[in-house]
């Protein structure tokens, strides 16, 4: 069954800037988008700072693309005084599609 991967940088929602995770973005539709076991992926502002939900075939392909893609981006074109995300991860007992 998918697993869930729920992201969210807590932070103040001042100005709702979008630009470290459109920056991110732009580097990662560089490579193949999207990534191996990737199904959904959403982000948007929550009223504490920004999430991005995703389902993930494996919770191995997301460890992957975690370290192997993502952080690395995020520390080449992030903002320095980023914190890390609270990170949630769960299997999910239902999933469908359209």
């Amino acid at each position: 069954m998918p697993v869930a991967i729920v992201q969210d940088w807590i932070e103040e929602e001042t100005d709702r800037s979008t630009a470290s995770y459109d920056a991110v973005s732009a580097r990662l539709q560089e490579g193949q988008m999207p990534p191996d076991g990737m199904l959904v992926h959403t982000a948007g502002f929550t009223g504490q700072g920004f999430r991005v939900f995703e389902v993930w075939e494996t919770r191995e392909q997301f460890d992957r693309f975690l370290h192997e893609q993502l952080l690395p981006l995020i520390a080449e074109v992030g903002r320095s005084d980023s914190t890390a995300p609270q990170l949630t991860a769960y299997e999910l007992h239902g999933y469908m599609t359209a």
